[in-house]
């Protein structure tokens, strides 16, 4: 799922191309994508867009007649800026927006159908789409402390969750919590202030050093390649592979269609974390270190 990083360059991209310009036509082929009935899409046709804006992981295009057209691409959903009167060549083709100067295309990988498409009047519409997530890169310590232990919940899920934090998705809080060094299933009311301050400065450099990153990476280009998995991540995606820090391999956590990466040296003191599926059916000989799990393997 696109996280703040890539929605962050996907707005840059989309602003520099679609403000000032008409909002010619919107056609519909993904038959759940659209999620609001009022005001009608119709509506949005003919206006110019004088703004773009990110709301947690959501594209908001400002419109005329104070009409915000909102799009959450979710797991799959990726965008494709392609020249005017473009017309969709894949079965994958959820949405196409014609503009005076170009077409976007919204393509959806899969079967599941996640992808939604509001439009909404006014600001208050604007913040009806908030989660109520805090922006890490707009607050200081103490209001990301409050925030963090406002439940207590795993540090994973405190993370990923948009009630408490905005625009953190599995992908980045894998890379955050592996630069803090703490572990992705501490709760948050048993941590430190000193663990807190560390979490919060790491959020804030993971978070800002991928936007530069993706923003050097993009250059005047459309972002094309919008993917979860990058080779230069330190943990996400690199189970099996070597710890960029200490050199041990990288574990994982899987549970339904996610899993958590994670250095069990540098992050939980060289403790193995119980994977649902393996540790169930191994039980009381599923291993407690690195050491023991190479040493299972090789059985």
């Amino acid at each position: 799922m696109p996280e703040l990083p890539d929605v962050t360059v996907y707005v840059e991209a989309l602003a520099s191309r679609t403000i000032g310009h008409k909002l010619l036509q919107i056609l519909i082929r993904g038959p759940f994508l659209l999620r609001t009935v009022n005001p009608p899409l119709e509506s949005a046709r003919g206006k110019t867009v004088h703004e773009v804006r990110r709301v947690g992981k959501q594209i908001v295009f400002g419109l005329e007649d104070e009409l915000w057209l909102a799009l959450h691409l979710k797991i799959a959903g990726r965008l494709h800026w392609r020249a005017a009167g473009t017309k969709p060549a894949t079965k994958n083709s959820l949405a196409t927006f014609e503009f005076d100067n170009g077409t976007l295309l919204l393509t959806e990988a899969g079967s599941q159908h996640r992808a939604s498409l509001r439009l909404v009047s006014g600001e208050a519409g604007v913040n009806s789409l908030e989660a109520g997530g805090i922006e890490v890169l707009e607050t200081d310590l103490r209001t990301f402390a409050r925030a963090l232990q406002s439940e207590n919940h795993t540090l994973k899920r405190a993370l990923t969750d948009p009630r408490i934090f905005s625009g953190i998705g599995n992908a980045y809080s894998d890379e955050i919590l592996h630069r803090a060094c703490l572990s992705p299933v501490v709760l948050t009311q048993r941590i430190t202030f000193s663990d807190i301050e560390r979490l919060y400065g790491a959020t804030r450099e993971v978070l800002l050093e991928w936007v530069d990153r993706l923003r050097q990476e993009t250059g005047e280009k459309f972002p094309e390649k919008v993917t979860a998995f990058r080779p230069a991540m330190a943990a996400h995606g690199k189970y099996g592979q070597p710890c960029t820090r200490c050199g041990v391999k990288i574990q994982r956590i899987r549970y339904a269609s996610n899993e958590t990466n994670y250095c069990p040296v540098c992050q939980t003191g060289g403790k193995l974390l119980a994977d649902r599926g393996l540790s169930r059916l191994l039980r009381e000989d599923w291993p407690k270190t690195p050491e023991e799990l190479e040493d299972l393997k090789r059985r």
